[in-house]
């Protein structure tokens, strides 16, 4: 295991902020920082941040944790690994600890596959930069088309040779599995920078390209497009890497982890097509720029930008390709609560022509000028089509109010229904009377999917997701286990003896045979009696840096309550409070108790079991005592504590 000093020493180290906003725009909100939560779509940030607990909470979907924790969320990777990644962040040394086969294998598939695309990174760049067929092709292609050697370093660009398969050498030579270097469709093994042929020969997939690197939002390379100098017969302008367990072009977008804190400065995002486009707007000195890669705009690419800005701005060749990519990326935006400003470059260029020609302030002035809103694009652009014919002016407004209809906050709603009214001359009510039949048929047509989902049968739910008391036993211990993880090694009284609030709550529900509702639950309190005598035990970090997720995001949750037990901090006396709560959690199980007693005298009866009626009305008396006791206990706050 890693010992215990040098996790304390990340977990001391590591500032959630700091973490956080390596993939999160944070703002300022109080003692807290917010920001749309990178774990689900959302409109709205529900998605909070607390420097002094060190801690995050999502109070839409109910995620949180602490700074490792997220890591191991946002990056997909094991406590180990996400200890090691904040390690090296922190400049702390990790050492290496056993780990189950399983685990074992999971972060060597992983941390192997970025291996490769690091190596093969690096290679492409000194194929460039310090080969005389990298010079004489890749580097004078990036100069010929006008970019400065600060940005090609920047971006990381390469270039793979044309002849032979050098990479493929060189990674054998370097010692590299072939599992990990070719890539298996059933699988997702595997990075594929080398192809197999039928004959078994290994060849560089990439052959005679100059190299685009993809990298995630923290930056590392997590796949790559290489674009072919020679045209060619059948042979695609660019090649790009398989998907993998490491990657989905669907879910990068070209760019961002360079354009990501100029985003949030400017808040605002351009959209455009290809990585020339990016690269040669970055260098005029517009770096708020990410591309889709030439692939159809997708919603996790539309939530990577959210998650950094709500003001996207898309900017499209003005030729009929560009238009049509225009109107299908509009909605999308749109419903994600965007935003959205659509501009059309002049015919015949494209981002990458028009920065190569222009400088910063003036690309900027001719977006401000020529930007426009979604119903002045899609009215001036389908009003052509439509001209007078009836039917066709009907079938716009009824595309355009179908655009409005998805738009999540009603005020932006109404404003567009307006804008919309005046501009094609229709009534304002009749617009809103389509809007609201819209949104109420996706409403139903949600309603229906979900109730299919819940009557699909599903995996078992994930151990870290949030739990929610449905019953008044649950609540009633989720209660107990909150002051257990708040307040567990505080001492208190009780009989003249002096013993941890921790040791009460547990030895009560032990000695009265009251089971947890929840595993975690049980897991709590044997964490406790395994380390509450621990040198310098606090029981608030205890459970907060636990290594078991499902135990640190329970805890987590009861710390991030803002009320309950509030004047815990002051002066109010523990004891009485954990007295109050053992004696109702006595009574809730007592009157389940006497339910099923009743219910069973009921039964009995209906039997004519006279001999069963007999024991159980014994049995009575003795519970209506002990629950009118407890009920004088708590009714008259006589706590013997």
């Amino acid at each position: 295991m890693i010992p215990r000093d040098v996790i304390d020493k990340i977990h001391s180290a590591a500032k959630i902020e700091e973490v956080v906003a390596d993939y999160v725009t944070l703002r300022k909100r109080g003692a807290n920082l917010t920001g749309l939560c990178p774990f689900h779509n959302e409109k709205t940030g529900s998605f909070t941040v607390s420097p002094s607990k060190g801690i995050y909470k999502c109070f839409g979907c109910g995620v949180s944790g602490n700074a490792v924790g997220f890591i191991m969320e946002i990056e997909q990777c094991s406590y180990v690994e996400a200890l090691k990644q904040l390690g090296k962040k922190y400049h702390i040394d990790v050492p290496e600890r056993e780990m189950t086969a399983e685990e074992q294998q999971r972060q060597d598939d992983r941390e192997s596959m970025f291996v490769v695309n690091d190596f093969a990174n690096k290679w492409f760049q000194d194929q460039l930069w310090n080969t005389p067929e990298g010079q004489a092709i890749g580097l004078s292609y990036f100069r010929e088309r006008g970019l400065r050697d600060d940005i090609i370093r920047k971006y990381q660009l390469g270039y793979s040779p044309e002849k032979g398969n050098p990479l493929a050498a060189a990674l054998k030579k370097n010692g590299f599995q072939e599992k990990f270097i070719l890539n298996n469709v059933d699988t997702k093994i595997g990075v594929g920078v080398v192809g197999k042929s039928e004959d078994g020969r290994i060849y560089d997939r990439f052959r005679d390209r100059v190299m685009f690197p993809i990298f995630t939002v923290s930056g590392k390379p997590v796949a790559f497009a290489g674009r072919i100098l020679k045209k060619k017969d059948n042979v695609g302008k660019y090649v790009n890497s398989p998907d993998s367990i490491i990657y989905s072009k669907t879910n990068e977008l070209y760019g961002l982890f360079q354009a990501k804190q100029a985003i949030s400065r400017a808040d605002r995002c351009y959209l455009v097509e290809g990585q020339m486009d990016v690269i040669s707007m970055h260098q005029s000195g517009i770096e708020n720029v990410v591309a889709s890669g030439g692939t159809a705009l997708t919603k996790p690419q539309i939530w990577l930008i959210k998650r950094f800005t709500s003001n996207i701005t898309v900017l499209y060749d003005g030729d009929a390709a560009g238009i049509h990519a225009a109107l299908r990326g509009i909605d999308m935006f749109l419903e994600a609560g965007f935003n959205v400003k659509v501009v059309l470059l002049p015919d015949g260029e494209d981002p990458d022509s028009y920065a190569q020609n222009h400088d910063a302030s003036e690309f900027i002035r001719y977006i401000e000028e020529h930007q426009t809103d979604f119903i002045r694009f899609k009215s001036a652009l389908l009003s052509k089509d439509a001209g007078d014919d009836p039917f066709k002016r009907a079938e716009l407004i009824k595309d355009i109010t179908a655009s409005i209809a998805i738009i999540p906050d009603i005020i932006t709603r109404q404003v567009y229904i307006k804008d919309c009214a005046e501009r094609l001359k229709i009534s304002e009510k009749v617009l809103t009377v389509e809007v609201l039949k819209l949104r109420k048929e996706s409403f139903n047509a949600q309603q229906k999917a979900e109730e299919k989902a819940q009557n699909t049968p599903s995996a078992p739910k994930d151990p870290v997701a949030p739990i929610t008391p449905k019953t008044p036993l649950e609540q009633n211990y989720y209660n107990l286990m909150q002051l257990i993880v708040r307040y567990g090694e505080r001492p208190i009284e009780v009989e003249d003896s002096i013993y941890t609030i921790g040791e009460v709550i547990i030895g009560t529900l032990e000695n009265d045979d009251i089971k947890a509702p929840q595993p975690v639950y049980q897991s709590i309190m044997d964490e406790f009696k395994r380390h509450y005598k621990d040198t310098g035990f606090k029981a608030e970090t205890f459970y907060k840096f636990h290594s078991d997720q499902a135990i640190s995001a329970l805890a987590i949750d009861m710390i991030a309550e803002k009320y309950r037990f509030a004047t815990m901090d002051g002066e109010t006396r523990l004891g009485e409070l954990v007295a109050q709560l053992l004696y109702e959690i006595k009574l809730t199980v007592i009157n389940g108790q006497i339910e099923e007693l009743e219910k069973n005298l009921k039964e009995a009866q209906a039997e004519n079991n006279w001999e069963r009626q007999m024991t159980l009305l014994a049995h009575q008396p003795l519970l209506l005592a002990q629950r009118n006791e407890i009920c004088k206990l708590l009714g008259n706050r006589v706590l013997n504590v």
